[in-house]
């Protein structure tokens, strides 16, 4: 279901956890909101665009504990830093508040309330972690375990290492106290649950035919609810966060009052402009919800499940952006492959558009982005600088020196009907989320004026025919206006400085689409134009490099001394400064290329042994995660028979199932089959590793027709 073109929007971002700086992890779901909401306001849409900082939690008990100071100080370090930081970046928040707010407290309050009022919340006695030594119940991230479900280390509500899995107070298997080390034990407490297991059918339901947004969440969603549902536990033995009503010792768990911001936001916003959160959370307004892909469960599941059990409205559509990678490696605080927004964009004088543009126009919004300081450097220098930049400035530039002011002229209709084409794919693309699309069709349209300036020759009829020249250059400018209204959710900060090099006095943010197509007014002045982008040079991209590289190699060191200690580095949830780089080497170290690690060689085998292999090509038909596992996809394979095999491959941590749809892979194909997490996988696709964070599926350099043997 799309979104409606006449009621009012309400945009949202999954709140960023105040516990650790921003990355730019973070990113890909605060500059897609923001684009988006600039482009419906763009389409003279109604839209309020709200977000907050996730400050409840026992993340962030932690993290206080082990620093010496209270969660409510720790939160308002990090609020601030957001804050700031997205204000840097040109996200602009209509309201950006805390879930500690008295407004986030009392709707949290009214909601669970309903609920109990409703029968959807009971009590039920459970097993609860206890650390016998540290005399203290240990909720969620205060114990580890085994996950009963794959047998990966998990925490005490999720299984973050292996299938990803939301688990109960009590399921986890061998609980250590993560506060001293020590063996925990279960004990017994009443607690609260959500009957979640109620909202089966409805849930069912809503996905399959009113829930919009990206396939990526609502086909991930389906497939837990298919599954079936438990009913939740909705309390925590915690001091920090919402009181659970009644009892002053229990909180509600932070996955219940976290996405009741969005609504605790809502209403900051209209009492501060005194228009009417109701009409998003009462009525029929919509909401667009932008998460990362990491918490669709939470909102595609519990979070509507909580507001039709308390008659709110539910969420029109879920946005879910795809993973991040550094640099080509699994994105990793502990390993070092991270950006952090701050010290190593914004601190060394990127501008911050540029980012923008990187995060809009790399990948499509649901697929896995990579981020890199050469291919930021290539992006910037060949399209932003090479086309955009280069008409635009070439354009103000010559019509400034040569006239002052916009000439005398007429629009000429092939102009015209770019600039309509480009409105019409921009805002089809928007409407899909695909961000990519928006910015290849306003890029095409700065291609075309790039051509239009070339080919007139300008500067040849300044000299010929001044009047002619001054009718080439007025339908130049008028691109230029179109391409600074049609960039401006993208690029907000340099289109400001465009818009008033054309002489403009309106504000560009408020400036609707369909004034792109309303004809300049001759003799408007111009202003002296700046140079809008410059390139990015080797040295300057090269001295980011050594900065990654640095903290990797700060990031191995450490882990390898905590090695020789007997202890595994804990692992970092982004909760306070992370550790500088260390100095660069000496000049003559820094030179010299790490030695190639020798491989060991297997022992022989006899030809008639490789004849036994079944290695054939075949071609991936379909791919999906599978359900209760973060590494394992099921894989759909043609390998030349009457239909196709079914395989299971280790490779979510390396390919999203779009990537590895249509590709020529090699199949071992007469592997005996063997059941993984409950799915029966008939062969093997062939993958290689570095032996380390590289992993490759083994594909063919030509076009061969799936069941093509290798031999």
């Amino acid at each position: 279901m799309s979104i409606s073109s006449s009621k009012p929007v309400l945009v949202t971002c999954g709140l960023p956890y105040a516990n650790g700086k921003a990355h730019i992890g973070h990113l890909r779901t605060y500059v897609p909101a923001d684009i988006f909401a600039r482009s419906l306001r763009k389409e003279g849409r109604e839209v309020t665009f709200v977000c907050g900082s996730d400050t409840h939690g026992t993340p962030i008990v932690v993290n206080a504990e082990e620093l010496g100071i209270t969660p409510k100080e720790l939160v308002e370090v990090y609020h601030k830093h957001f804050d700031e930081t997205f204000k840097q970046l040109g996200v602009y928040f209509d309201a950006f508040g805390t879930t500690d707010d008295p407004e986030n407290h009392n709707r949290t309050l009214n909601i669970v309330t309903r609920l109990i009022e409703k029968g959807y919340v009971y009590p039920k006695i459970i097993e609860i972690a206890y650390c016998p030594k540290c005399n203290r119940f240990l909720p969620d991230r205060y114990v580890e375990g085994a996950c009963p479900h794959c047998g990966e280390t998990a925490r005490g509500d999720e299984c973050d290492q292996g299938c990803g899995k939301h688990l109960e107070p009590g399921e986890l298997q061998n609980p250590v106290c993560t506060i001293c080390g020590g063996p925990a034990e279960y004990r017994q407490q009443e607690h609260f649950f959500f009957k979640l297991s109620e909202f089966s059918d409805y849930l069912l339901n809503y996905l399959s035919n009113d829930l919009g947004g990206t396939t990526n969440a609502i086909n991930y969603a389906l497939g837990w609810v298919k599954q079936g549902l438990t009913d939740w536990c909705i309390t925590r033995n915690l001091e920090w966060g919402v009181k659970f009503p009644g009892h002053e010792d229990l909180v509600v768990y932070v996955w219940v009052d976290a996405p009741i911001g969005y609504m605790a936001f809502t209403e900051e916003w209209a009492a501060k402009t005194g228009d009417s959160w109701e009409k998003f959370w009462k009525e029929d307004g919509e909401i667009v919800h932008f998460i990362g892909g990491d918490i669709t469960y939470h909102h595609c599941i519990f979070w509507p499940a909580m507001l039709k059990g308390a008659d709110y409205s539910v969420p029109t559509a879920v946005v879910a952006s795809g993973m991040v990678k550094i640099e080509d490696k699994k994105f990793s605080k502990t390993r070092g492959y991270v950006v952090w927004v701050g010290e190593d964009y914004l601190d060394h004088g990127f501008h911050p558009d540029l980012l923008r543009y990187y995060l809009a126009s790399y990948t499509s919004h649901t697929k896995e982005l990579n981020f890199s300081w050469r291919v930021l450097q290539e992006k910037i220098n060949t399209e932003l600088v090479a086309v955009l930049g280069n008409f635009l400035y070439r354009t103000m530039l010559f019509a400034f020196k040569n006239y002052g002011e916009v000439p005398e002229g007429k629009l000429e209709p092939e102009v015209s009907a770019e600039i309509e084409k480009a409105l019409k794919e921009i805002k089809a693309a928007m409407a899909e989320y695909e961000f990519k699309k928006a910015v290849d069709s306003a890029m095409t349209l700065a291609s075309f004026g790039n051509i239009y300036f070339q080919s007139h020759e300008p500067w040849k009829l300044l000299k010929e025919d001044r009047a002619a020249c001054g009718q080439v250059l007025y339908n130049c400018l008028h691109l230029a206006k179109a391409l600074s209204i049609i960039f401006e959710p993208v690029l907000p900060l340099t289109m400001e400085t465009a818009w008033k090099g054309l002489g403009q006095e309106s504000d560009i943010h408020a400036v609707q689409y369909e004034e792109a197509l309303v004809p300049l007014k001759a003799s408007t002045k111009l202003a002296k134009p700046e140079l809008l982008f410059t390139k990015l040079e080797d040295d300057r991209i090269g001295e980011m490099d050594e900065i990654a590289n640095q903290r990797v190699k700060a990031a191995n060191e450490k882990k390898n001394a905590a090695k020789g200690k007997g202890k595994e580095p804990a692992k970092s949830d982004g909760m306070g400064p992370v550790e500088e780089a260390k100095p660069a080497e000496k000049a003559g170290d820094a030179a010299k290329t790490e030695e190639t690690e020798q491989i060991e060689t297997l022992p022989q085998i006899d030809y008639e042994d490789f004849a036994k292999l079944d290695i054939r090509v075949g071609k991936v038909i379909f791919a999906e995660p599978v359900k209760k596992s973060k590494k394992l996809l099921r894989v759909e394979v043609d390998i030349g028979e009457e239909k196709p095999r079914q395989l299971v491959a280790g490779l979510s941590s390396y390919y999203t199932p779009e990537e590895l749809t249509g590709k020529s892979v090699i199949v071992l194909a007469n592997l005996k089959p063997v059941k993984l997490c409950g799915v029966e996988s008939n062969g093997m696709i062939l993958a290689a590793d570095d032996g380390g964070a590289i992993v490759a599926a083994l594909m063919p350099d030509k076009d061969l027709k799936p069941g093509s043997r290798i031999r």
